[in-house]
């Protein structure tokens, strides 16, 4: 197995996750090791369940993924991006108080690790010619890895935009929700315009 290809596709995999964990460090009040790690584990499950998903699609859904995967990526981090910047314009007093708490729901955590990992699902239907993991079990290893190196750069970015946070003070949920609505339009565009 070609492991050199698989931890450069899941280095490339995990940088959506990456730059939204960020963005939560930078949005959450307090951020503590459970939030972290809750997070980090959260997007590194779903980037190695993902790709495992495709594999077990196959050739055959590799149209359909193909065809709709960049638009439930699109509308899902555009809506949180949106509803991030509107609840950044509201006065303090404003704002309800379960807005920015110290912690993430649950709802919004999976949303978030599904619109992140949704490339990986089709990513899943190549990866076994792409690092010749040819066998279920050199499959699983590949996933575990994808995952691993996930959790590991997740976990970091919520501490750096924990630091950054503290630098951006007030507009840090402005600029949280212009980037995941910005990392919605990427992965569009990357998918209209240059697959």
């Amino acid at each position: 197995m070609d492991y050199l290809s698989l931890v450069g596709i899941a280095l490339g995999l995990a940088m959506d996750a990456f730059a939204v964990s960020i963005t939560n460090g930078a949005t959450t009040r307090k951020v503590t090791p459970r939030f972290s790690l809750k997070l980090a584990f959260s997007f590194g499950l779903f980037q190695a369940f993902m790709p495992m998903l495709g594999w077990l699609i196959g050739k055959a859904g590799e149209g359909f993924i193909n065809a709709v995967d960049h638009w439930i990526a699109l509308i899902l981090l555009s809506y949180l991006g949106i509803r991030m910047m509107m609840e950044s314009s509201k006065e303090p007093e404003e704002k309800s108080a379960g807005q920015r708490q110290n912690d993430i729901g649950f709802k919004t955590l999976v949303t978030l690790s599904v619109a992140t990992s949704i490339d990986a699902l089709a990513t899943g239907i190549l990866l076994p010619s792409a690092v010749g993991a040819k066998t279920a079990a050199l499959m699983l290893s590949s996933v575990g890895i994808i995952g691993a190196v996930t959790f590991f750069l997740c976990l970091i970015g919520v501490y750096i935009g924990k630091n950054c946070g503290k630098l951006l003070s007030s507009k840090a949920e402005l600029f949280g929700g212009i980037v995941l609505t910005g990392i919605g339009v990427k992965i569009f565009v990357e998918h209209m315009f240059f697959t």
